[in-house]
This record gives C-alpha cells, sequence and structure tokens, in this order.
C-alpha cells in the first residue's frame, strides 16, 4: 500500500490514524463559532478540520436556488438564501486559514464546483476532498487534479465502476489520493455500514483507505481502523442539539476525544501479529495453571499410576502436560502428600 503525506504528515498501514473533524456548516454561518469548532477540534487531537465550499448560484439551477425552503433547520426562505447564509467570503477563509496555522491544524475544504476550486487554489489549501456526490463528476475531479495537490475522495452512493473510473483517472494522472468507504445515509444504520469493504478496497486498490463515517457514536470509526482505515473523518460540532441536519449524527468535542484516545489505544493493542509469552503474564497465569503433585504419601520404588496423581494450582512445577512421562516410572525417594514433583524424582 502506498502512504500519502497529507500536510506533512505521513499516512501509512503503519501509521496512526489521521483524523478528520468535519465541520461542514455546523458552523451556522457564524465566523466565531468555526474559530471555536477549529480549536476544540486541535484540543480533541484531530489532524484536520474541513469545510465545505460552494458558488451557490452556479452549481445550483435557478429553479433550485429559488426553491421553498422551509423547515426548522433552514437559514433563508429559499434553498439559495439557506445556502448563502453558511458560506464563508475570502477574506473569512483567509482569516480561518491564519487562526488554524497559530493553533496548528491542518484546514482544507471540499470544493463542489469549478469556481469553488479557483477561490481554495487562491487561499491555498494543503489538499482537497471530493464528495461522493460528485464521484461521477470526473470534469471536477480532473479539475481539481490538475492542482497537482493530493485528494481524497469519498464513495457514498457510488457503484463500483464509479470508483474505478476515478481511481484509474487518479492513478494514471499520477495524483496522490486516498480512497474513502462511505455510506451516503444521515445517520447511516449499522446494518448499511458495511465495513468488510475496507478490506475488499485494501486489496483490490493501491492506496490509503479511510472511512468517512456517517453513524451515530464512535464504535464503528474504531472497528474501521482494525480493518485497516487509516483516515477517519467524522462529522464534528460544538452541540449535537443545534439546527442544522448534521449536528444530531455529529460528534461533540467530548466524543472526538474519546474516540481519538481509543484509536491511540487500539492501535497499540493490534500489535505484531506473533503470538508470545509476555513477562506481564507470567505472576497471573502461574497462580491459575496446574501442577503435577502426589495425591497421597508415595512410598520409593512405587510404579506410578494416574491415582497417584493430582493436578492443583499454583503451576510453578511439573505441567499436567508431561503426565504421559511420569506413568509408569518408578519412585525413587519417599514424597509426602501434595508434593510437587520433579522429573528427577523418577528413575
Amino acid at each position: 500500500m502506498e502512504k500519502l503525506i497529507l500536510d506533512g504528515v505521513e499516512i501509512s498501514n503503519d501509521s496512526s490514524c489521521y483524523i478528520i473533524a468535519e465541520i461542514g456548516h455546523n458552523h451556522q454561518g457564524n465566523l466565531e463559532n468555526c474559530k471555536k469548532l477549529f480549536l476544540e477540534a486541535k484540543l480533541s487531537g484531530a489532524n484536520a478540520v474541513k469545510l465545505q465550499k460552494r458558488n451557490n448560484k452556479k452549481l445550483y439551477t435557478k429553479s433550485f436556488y429559488n426553491s421553498p425552503y422551509n423547515n426548522p433547520n433552514s437559514y433563508g426562505e429559499t434553498y439559495g438564501l439557506h445556502r448563502e447564509f453558511l458560506e464563508f467570503n475570502r477574506g473569512q477563509y483567509l482569516e480561518l486559514k491564519k487562526y488554524a496555522k497559530e493553533i496548528k491544524i491542518t484546514f482544507f475544504a471540499t470544493p463542489f464546483d469549478f469556481d469553488s476550486v479557483d477561490f481554495l487554489e487562491e487561499i491555498n489549501l494543503p489538499f482537497y476532498k471530493i464528495a461522493s456526490a460528485d464521484v461521477t463528476n470526473l470534469p471536477l475531479i480532473e479539475y481539481v487534479a490538475s492542482k497537482n495537490k493530493p485528494i481524497i475522495f469519498s464513495t457514498g452512493g457510488c457503484t463500483e465502476k464509479d470508483i474505478d473510473r476515478v481511481y484509474n483517472y487518479l492513478k494514471k494522472n499520477n495524483t496522490k489520493f486516498a480512497l474513502l468507504h462511505c455510506v451516503s445515509s444521515y445517520p447511516t444504520p449499522p446494518e448499511l455500514v458495511n465495513l468488510e469493504l475496507i478490506t475488499y478496497y485494501r486489496k483490490k486498490f493501491d492506496c490509503i483507505i479511510g472511512f468517512s463515517s456517517h453513524d451515530n457514536g464512535i464504535a464503528l470509526s474504531l472497528a474501521s481502523y482494525v480493518k485497516g482505515a487509516r483516515i477517519i473523518e467524522k462529522h464534528f460540532t460544538l452541540d449535537r442539539s443545534l439546527k442544522g441536519t448534521d449536528h444530531p449524527m455529529s460528534l461533540a468535542p467530548s466524543g472526538l476525544r474519546k474516540l481519538i484516545k481509543d484509536l491511540k489505544k487500539t492501535k497499540k493493542a493490534l500489535g505484531n501479529g506473533v503470538k508470545s509469552f509476555q513477562s506481564e503474564e507470567k505472576a497471573p497465569i502461574q497462580k491459575m495453571a496446574k501442577k503435577i503433585v502426589a495425591s497421597k504419601i508415595i512410598k520409593k520404588g512405587t510404579l506410578i499410576e494416574l491415582k497417584h496423581l493430582e493436578f492443583k494450582s499454583p503451576g510453578d512445577g511439573l505441567p499436567p502436560y508431561l503426565v504421559k512421562e511420569i506413568i509408569g516410572k518408578k519412585l525413587n525417594r519417599d514424597v509426602d502428600y501434595e508434593h510437587t514433583f520433579k522429573l528427577s524424582d523418577f528413575v
């Protein structure tokens, strides 16, 4: 599997998991909220924070842009106005880039259209994300790849042919990239997550495989790391009860901290796959294991039978698997009840 370097951090099969806090529009169009999210992500241990960038008037048809959007999560009377409320301008992006540098967390974004690619190029963020819905948008992917920066692409709602098309193009173009397993259901029920696809992708594709999680909680993200995901993207919020469609399935700071803490434990726990006796096991195993002892007082010269033997703890003598080497042998000394046998006791 290839290695991938994202903003100076090397990701490989042996590396720690690269954690992306997906903020999206959970900042609610408020720059200070966004900075708080950046800081909380950093304090939680995330490697990167991600926003989404759209030129809404060019991205959506006029009728869709002007369509009514009346629901509890709306920030505008039409879908277009709702989206415009949640967008940051160039000055705000530059301020966020500066703040991210100050607190030492990587900041990048997903462009949804050509103009947004140009916008992000002017800001000069270190790499790009391609959303699941744009895996079939090869012209956009080609345009992003032309910027010669690493790409992460999610695969929710895609067919295997869709994924192959993008993979083959990026390989041919010599683009550095990662592929994230993803299910575009919000939130994703466990029975749809299908983490075995991570195993399949690792065998099929020569690139870093990750997991873009839309499920609730942290358990399945931990399981994805065990399956081989080395990038995990998780939606992130200051408060899961806030207004917006993504907040309920997002992790709050306490959840993100726990995920990252448990991922570090999981990396240590995976080990090297070699079975060996650990020194830390010696005392508890000796206390619980059995040894071969005399079931009664036995005289010298006795031919040992099974009835002369018992198996008792602690296991600081001959282990029970040696019993066949003792049966039928002659005792060369008198022994007391519960005597701990040695091989030298027999001839």
